[in-house]
């Protein structure tokens, strides 16, 4: 699958809402698009009969902080960050077995939606997404090489 010009190898899927994501992640299985995926969203695949690699197994280290650190990696950012076009980049990926990560599939905690609900303070704090916003900002820098 290519997308803007891009090889889709490997993709990192993590969203907050599950709607259309076994779908989506089946037609991926289908085009034979490595899935990387974080916590519930590995759950969700792996319940459907979906082939993933939960992002804890590519990072080595457990996800940790109640789910606080998941995607927060050099196994993960690497992969996203790492310009298609340096050699020095990819040599880099090679010698740290870091893989590319091609297409992010993100959606971003429904924090004003929360804040709307009037919800507790440690709740709506706990909806302050932190990797979702990170790994979009790495595949924006990366727009050559990564879809996001």
């Amino acid at each position: 699958m290519a997308v803007k010009g891009i090889k889709i190898k490997t993709a990192l899927i993590s969203v907050y809402s599950k709607d259309g994501l076994v779908d989506f992640a089946d037609s991926l299985k289908k085009m034979k698009i490595r899935i990387i995926s974080t916590g519930n969203t590995s759950k969700v695949l792996t319940a459907n009969g979906i082939k993933n690699d939960e992002v804890s197994s590519v990072t080595r280290f457990p996800e940790m902080l109640d789910g606080r650190v998941k995607t927060l990696h050099p196994m993960i950012h690497g992969g996203i960050l790492a310009r298609r076009d340096k050699k020095d980049h990819m040599q880099t990926l090679t010698r740290h077995k870091i893989p590319t990560i091609d297409l992010v599939v993100i959606d971003l905690y429904p924090f004003e939606e929360v804040l709307r609900t009037g919800a507790s303070r440690q709740k709506i704090i706990e909806m302050i997404d932190i990797g979702g916003p990170t790994m979009l900002r790495a595949a924006a820098k990366n727009h050559s090489g990564v879809a996001a």
